[in-house]
């Protein structure tokens, strides 16, 4: 993760954030709502309760704060993602509820 712009530990910085071909981000979730466009490559984003959406270079996408997701690189090369978090940058690993009481 490279930061533009801010201090990820206060509100309103903006970010890229790589993920390298094949990879997965684990299902987890931010403090902050965030606001993306994805640059390179192709990224498979599903949110909780939604249908996977496949982002292409250029496509916009809307995180709500506080929403369980996972992020995959679907193409050859890396995805690079811009992201603008309204709060202070945060990512809070969530298990998949298979295991809780």
């Amino acid at each position: 993760m490279t930061v533009l712009q801010g201090d990820p530990a206060k509100p309103n910085s903006d970010v890229v954030l790589k993920v390298g071909p094949g990879n997965t981000l684990p299902r987890h979730k931010h403090s902050s709502a965030e606001r993306m466009i994805l640059l390179k490559g192709t990224l498979q984003v599903t949110y909780d309760g939604a249908k996977p959406v496949t982002l292409k270079p250029g496509n916009y996408a809307y995180g709500p704060a506080g929403l369980p997701h996972v992020a995959s690189c679907k193409s050859k090369v890396p995805c690079v993602l811009f992201i603008a978090f309204e709060g202070p940058v945060d990512a809070e690993l969530v298990s998949d509820g298979k295991h809780s009481h």
